[in-house]
């Protein structure tokens, strides 16, 4: 494989890069671009964004990309951890902090707080400020589980009636996050948080969706091949009408291209 390759599986576009860094420059040159353009023919730009390590490379090139007036976007992310401080190291707030919104300063960032002491009026409050106009583009990934935010395969709902909903992590989820380097020991990771639901996620203009690594093989091969259905939350990406996913290497390994 000595360049990117494109493909589709039912309505989702998939490009397949040689590597990583290859593939995460990509996605942010593809979300640079569709950011400008949609800036040129509204007021504002609604955008929700993943925190996880296989974010890295793309958000490192979306925030270095050139002709944004990112005063004009208003910036969600789309889960956080119960019980976790803005400060801990862990928190998907700081993660989000330090490699996109303290480099280019949206004009609005909503964060939620996951050290509240009333989570489900917490989900209501960040669930208002979504319902308040649709949403413009959602940058995300897939979980080893195939998850999509935290909406796990025993969680995850594709007509959920909430749109922020408190969610027990399966353990599965929670090895993803020793996996990734994020804690030392199964059980230092918080075993409940605040998510997006999937018909938000589902309900953005434009979806691109990140995903380096070997360990999410065997998760992109379902996602890709396998029932649509809540066994595999990510499955639902193929019937976006304006969906893409980027994969490396490794991930789209499981697969015959």
């Amino acid at each position: 494989m000595t360049d990117h390759f494109t493909r589709k599986f039912a309505s989702l576009f998939v490009e397949i890069h040689p590597d990583r860094r290859s593939l995460g420059r990509a996605a942010g040159v593809a979300v640079a671009a569709k950011l400008r353009e949609l800036l040129g023919q509204q007021t504002r730009v609604r955008m929700v964004f993943a925190a996880a390590p296989s974010q890295n490379e793309f958000l490192e090139t979306l925030s270095a990309a050139e002709g944004i007036d990112w005063k004009r976007v208003t910036a969600f992310h789309m889960d956080e951890y119960l019980g976790l401080s803005a400060e801990a190291p862990q928190s998907f707030r700081r993660y989000l902090k330090e490699h996109l919104f303290d480099r280019v300063h949206p004009g609005e960032v909503y964060l939620l707080r996951g050290e509240t002491p009333s989570p489900e009026e917490e989900c209501g409050r960040y669930a208002d400020l979504l319902a308040e106009a649709p949403i413009d583009i959602v940058c995300l990934g897939i979980g080893e589980n195939g998850h999509l935010a935290f909406n796990d395969p025993p969680v995850a709902d594709f007509a959920d009636p909430k749109m922020v909903k408190v969610v027990q992590l399966d353990e599965a989820c929670r090895r993803q996050q020793v996996h990734d380097g994020c804690f030392a020991r199964l059980e230092e990771v918080p075993t409940h948080a605040i998510t997006l639901t999937i018909p938000v996620l589902f309900s953005g203009g434009w979806l691109y969706c990140v995903v380096p690594g070997p360990t999410k093989r065997e998760a992109v091969k379902n996602a890709l091949t396998g029932p649509i259905s809540t066994a595999c939350p990510a499955s639902i990406l193929r019937i976006h009408p304006r969906a893409r996913l980027y994969l490396d290497r490794d991930s789209a390994g499981g697969l015959d291209w």
